[in-house]
């Protein structure tokens, strides 16, 4: 995506190619509003002027390459030790693409503001479901159950991320199958020998994991991912896409 200059006040009119003119006009100092667009573009906007967030600048690397997040409450560092209660981003999903399954040290929610999937473990029934998104709706994932979130679409995908108490450089943020496969080799279960030996090495999460367990879960979501793919999206959310695009070309002239 590309940037806009952002070291000048725009002139008269010029914000309303991105933004609503009601929206920017007289924006206090310290206030910043963001259009999230259908296309996946994120435009960010306040009294100096706007511009659309890119990689190159505003985003970090999101679990995996080709995915960003850009933090607004929190920062990659966050986590119980250094608190700032949650993190909340946004996020941009590649096309067609889905993240490595994992687990969250903490809880974890996602407002999906296009055609979206969640694949789940669930362990009552022993069984992996997808659970598919659309425009508008909020998923809200337990800590340390296992998931991925996918794109089912040809455009990027913005979505917008919650997670209580972690950043994406802790250990807890992200635990992925490989990464709970070398914690069972390491530290055993949540009560085995190897656990009690790691004392204070061992994390939050792993007073009450077992890492085997998880481990098995993720990869059987990543079995599912290899066996049926990334779900796509249907002719009448298709024609929804382009309904909304239009709507959007409506409100906010570009």
């Amino acid at each position: 995506m590309a940037g806009r200059p952002y070291d000048r006040t725009p002139g008269p009119g010029e914000m309303s190619q991105d933004l609503p003119d009601r929206a920017w006009r007289g924006l206090p100092g310290g206030v910043e509003l963001y259009h999230l667009r259908p296309d996946g573009g994120i435009v960010l906007a306040d009294r100096e002027g706007a511009r659309e967030l890119g990689p190159e600048r505003e985003f970090l690397r999101f679990i995996d390459d080709g995915q960003f997040a850009h933090y607004l409450v929190g920062d990659a560092g966050t986590s119980p030790e250094r608190p700032s209660n949650a993190t909340v981003k946004l996020g941009v999903v590649g096309p067609r693409s889905a993240f490595t399954p994992h687990a969250h040290g903490g809880e974890h929610f996602v407002l999906s503001l296009g055609h979206a999937a969640c694949g789940l473990y669930d362990p009552d029934r022993g069984r992996v479901t997808e659970v598919p998104l659309v425009p508008g709706m909020l998923i809200r994932i337990p800590e340390m159950m296992p998931h991925s979130f996918a794109n089912r679409g040809d455009a990027p995908l913005t979505i917008l991320a919650a997670n209580t108490g972690y950043g994406i450089d802790h250990e807890d943020y992200a635990i992925t199958a490989a990464e709970a496969e070398h914690r069972a080799a390491v530290r055993g279960g949540p009560t085995g020998p190897a656990g009690r030996a790691a004392g204070a090495a061992a994390t939050v999460a792993d007073a009450a994991t077992d890492y085997r367990v998880l481990a098995a879960a993720l990869r059987d979501i990543e079995r599912a991912q290899r066996v049926h793919g990334i779900a796509g999206t249907t002719v009448r959310e298709r024609l929804a896409a382009r309904l909304r695009r239009v709507a959007t070309a409506l409100e906010v002239p570009r």
